[in-house]
C-alpha cells in the first residue's frame, strides 16, 4: 500500500512540475515562430533576378513592345524594364516622341498583355525617378 501511495505522489509531482513549465515552453514556441516568420519576410523581400522574372512572364517582350507602341503613335522605345510593381509583373517602357519633351511611360502586364498604366513624365520627373532607382540599387548591394 505504501508503494502505491509513493508512486501516486511521484506521478502527481511530475505532472504538477510539467504543467508549471508548459506556459513558459509555449512562450518560447511563440518566440520561435515569430522569429521564423520574420526570417521568411526577409527572404520574401529579396530582389528577384531578371531571369526569374522572365521565366514567370507569359507575354514575350516583343509582343509587349508592340502593345506599348500602339499606345504612343510615332514613338520610339528609349528603355524597357521587366519588373514587379505593386505585386504585378510588368514591362515598363519609356517611349519618346519626336518634337515632345519628356517620355511616355507605358506599363504592360507581362502575364496577360494588357496595358495597366500610361503616364507622361517630364524630363525633371524622369531625372528624379532615375536618381531614386540608383539610390535603391546602392542600398540593395
Amino acid at each position: 500500500m505504501f508503494k502505491v501511495l509513493a508512486v501516486a505522489i511521484a506521478i502527481a509531482a511530475t505532472t504538477a512540475v510539467a504543467g508549471a513549465q508548459a506556459p513558459s515552453a509555449s512562450k518560447a514556441a511563440v518566440k520561435t515562430s515569430t522569429q521564423t516568420s520574420t526570417k521568411r519576410h526577409r527572404r520574401a523581400a529579396k530582389k528577384e533576378s531578371q531571369a526569374d522574372l522572365q521565366k514567370e512572364a507569359k507575354v514575350s517582350e516583343a509582343d509587349a513592345r508592340a502593345t506599348a507602341l500602339k499606345e504612343v503613335p510615332n514613338g520610339t522605345v528609349k528603355s524597357v524594364e521587366l519588373e514587379r510593381e505593386k505585386g504585378k509583373l510588368i514591362y515598363s517602357y519609356d517611349i519618346t516622341v519626336a518634337g515632345k519633351t519628356g517620355v511616355e511611360e507605358v506599363n504592360v502586364n507581362a502575364i496577360d498583355g494588357t496595358v495597366v498604366g500610361k503616364k507622361h513624365e517630364s524630363a525633371k520627373t524622369e531625372k528624379k525617378e532615375a536618381a531614386q532607382e540608383a539610390k535603391e540599387k546602392k542600398t540593395t548591394k
